[in-house]
């Protein structure tokens, strides 16, 4: 950080981020030319074959030229290594060694070009073993060409060219410029930064009809996703260390953090609910949560027997009563739900495959054990439900009742408006209280299908007063708090361990941001050794960094100012950095309105270390939480796969059984039950 400015513009890349690619070309370079130097002393320069003299000078300027490049990337490596991330003083001769090296794909194309015309005219009569190696060489030479102009194709930057400078009577390092001039170039530059955006999420959704529901997603997204990156100068690898530096800070302070005080009980729990009473009805919901995924998730959880079961149902003909399934043209993804919830088809009113963007699959059911209609949605798990993931801007949520400001996620506001047309409109609901009139309506799902459900259960509840929703990994920027609030009282959220998508909301990324800008900042680490160490922490453990750093006593104020003549880390001044010497979450200052996740959480943990071997036992624990403790990002090697459908079944399987399991992803729970009343 900042991106390096060569040819005229600048690139995603920093003049740091060349110490691997460098190293790993050194040594594929070094190899090279200790191969060509043996074959050319072998022969000791004289070879007795046609074309001889062409090929004595190919290998003699070979060699020039590989000395040429091995030299010019120990330079490269070395200058890379210097300095810090923030403190790129000591790089600053890097764009001319980048334009040496440029220059000196000129020669090796040339020799490339030299050593082919060799092989196909003139290696008549030649040693087998030379011509092999010419065309080793030859290949060689082409393939690093090749991924050369493919790391270019990476690193281009399609908004990166240079910035105008701040003029001369503004303070050194601010670029939030007060004239009309600078908020016109602003105004430029975040527009070119939403059209750059919208065209990168047009390429990768190619696949989907390019309808106005579909525009509309694509320049919402990339209004957001524009304005997100668009304050900083950050690199991914800047991001990639700070994460690395952040997950053992965090490590740090979670083993000196004294032990919480344990909330025994829900504070609106209804009078009569423990804990465990919870924790049963949440096992048993989350069969279904976990169903509605179909038969990707059933697959992958019964990797030995699913495909076997499914293979004799997929593909035959199916009985009228199917004609209840929507979109499931196959008949798999219904074969995997009867599997996996053990109910008969008799029991379902409605299933819904369909999956478009705002409108995502579910199904309904009698479920006879607990008396209930129960409506699941399915999580994400295809292209538009990402879209729907990513439509993240509020949206207004009237609700007759609550007072105070009625905001939710605008996707999944949308998901569940379809799912509420549908059931209400249609009178799927009417006909499942037809049939049992006595049965209580209870909503689950997760992930997307946790968000949309919650927001469901808020649309549905003044019709159905006694309805209970289980939310499972919900997102963290769903609701307002008055919302929020609101749900407490008939939605329970169910969190395992660190995943990452309960404590993701816009807040929550910014103040992330922020974290990873100041920890980058004070480090005096050179980001290579950053790396190195992050990735030998993730791998093997130890003890976190002590953080060296270099300005601990440096006000925010100067945090804006450029280091050794450098440019300004922020680009532009943002809410995100308003506070930024402090570890306060800017969440209630910034510009994004703060979202909560639904109801009363209960949080579910691992006791014990947190490494242990894949065969090791694992114990689990249940506490009522709030939303305060999920207002900021943990970085954990497992903040993707506590996520998991499966891995949040496991862990409720573990907590209402007295069956032992391993922690192996392979199987179905975990192991001995171990409650925190």
């Amino acid at each position: 950080m900042p991106g390096m400015v060569v040819f005229g513009r600048r690139w995603g890349i920093a003049s740091d981020d060349l110490v691997f690619p460098g190293c790993f070309e050194l040594f594929f370079r070094v190899l090279w030319w200790i191969g060509t130097m043996t074959l050319f002393t072998y022969h000791k320069g004289h070879f007795d074959c046609n074309g001889r003299g062409v090929l004595h000078s190919y290998l003699v300027g070979l060699l020039v030229v590989l000395a040429l490049i091995i030299l010019s990337l120990c330079a490269t490596v070395y200058v890379s290594a210097q300095g810090t991330i923030t403190n790129p003083g000591p790089r600053r001769s890097m764009p001319a060694l980048v334009y040496l090296r440029a220059l000196l794909y000129i020669p090796e194309l040339v020799w490339a070009c030299l050593g082919a015309v060799w092989v196909s005219d003139d290696s008549k009569g030649c040693d087998p073993a030379t011509v092999g190696a010419v065309i080793a060489a030859v290949v060689a030479s082409w393939i690093i060409l090749l991924f050369t102009a493919i790391g270019v194709v990476f690193v281009f930057d399609p908004i990166g060219n240079p910035r105008p400078r701040p003029a001369d009577m503004e303070p050194l390092g601010v670029r939030d410029l007060q004239s009309n001039e600078g908020t016109q170039f602003f105004s430029t530059a975040r527009s070119l930064a939403v059209k750059v955006w919208e065209s990168r999420l047009r390429l990768m959704c190619c696949c989907l009809p390019q309808d106005e529901s579909h525009r509309a997603a694509f320049s919402s997204i990339s209004q957001l996703v524009s304005g997100f990156f668009s304050d900083t100068d950050l690199v991914p690898s800047d991001i990639a260390a700070g994460l690395a530096l952040l997950h053992q800070e965090q490590d740090k302070m979670e083993r000196s953090r004294d032990p919480e005080v344990e909330v025994d009980h829900s504070p609106s729990s209804p009078i009569g609910e423990d804990l465990e009473t919870e924790l049963e009805k949440a096992a048993h919901c989350m069969q279904f949560a976990a169903a509605a995924y179909g038969w990707p998730l059933y697959v992958y959880s019964n990797l030995f027997t699913g495909p076997c079961k499914l293979s004799g149902d997929c593909c035959r003909s199916h009985a009228a009563e199917y004609d209840i399934v929507g979109g499931d043209h196959l008949g798999c993804h219904f074969s995997s739900i009867l599997h996996s919830t053990g109910l008969q088809y008799r029991d379902f009113i409605h299933v819904s495959f369909h999956n478009q963007i705002y409108e995502i699959p579910f199904f309904v059911a009698l479920d006879h054990k607990r008396e209930a209609v129960l409506v699941a949605v399915r999580g994400t798990l295809s292209l538009k439900d990402v879209l729907t993931d990513l439509s993240a801007e509020c949206e207004n949520l009237p609700i007759e009742g609550v007072t105070g400001a009625c905001y939710a996620h605008k996707g999944m506001c949308q998901a569940a408006g379809y799912i509420y047309k549908k059931l209400v409109n249609d009178g799927i609901l009417n006909q499942a209280f037809s049939i049992a009139p006595e049965y209580k309506l209870v909503i689950t799902g997760h992930s997307l299908g946790a968000g949309t459900a919650s927001l469901l259960a808020i649309l549905l509840r003044n019709s159905f007063p006694t309805l209970q929703c289980y939310a499972f990994s919900p997102p963290g920027g769903l609701l307002s708090k008055a919302l929020a609030d609101y749900s407490k009282d008939f939605v329970v959220s169910i969190v395992l361990g660190k995943d990452l998508v309960p404590r993701l909301s816009i807040p929550n990324m910014e103040d992330l941001k922020r974290r990873i800008l100041k920890i980058v900042s004070n480090c005096n680490k050179p980001k290579y050794r950053i790396l190195l160490q992050g990735c030998w922490y993730e791998l093997f453990g130890g003890d976190p960094d002590d953080f060296p750093t270099e300005m601990d006593n440096r006000r925010e104020e100067e945090l804006s100012q450029p280091l050794l003549g450098e440019e300004s880390l922020i680009i532009r001044h943002s809410s995100s950095y308003q506070s930024l010497a402090s570890d306060d979450s800017p969440a209630h200052t910034a510009a994004h309105l703060p979202l909560f996740l639904p109801g009363r959480i209960l949080h579910i943990t691992e006791d014990g270390p947190s490494r242990r071997s894949c065969f090791s036992q694992v114990r689990y624990r249940a506490d009522w939480s709030n939303e305060m403790a999920f207002r900021s990002v943990l970085i954990s090697p497992r903040m993707l796969a506590d996520h998991m459908p499966d891995a949040v079944l496991r862990a409720l399987s573990s907590l209402t059984s007295d069956r032992p399991f391993p922690l192996c992803p392979s199987s179905l729970s975990n192991s001995s039950q171990h409650n925190a009343i």
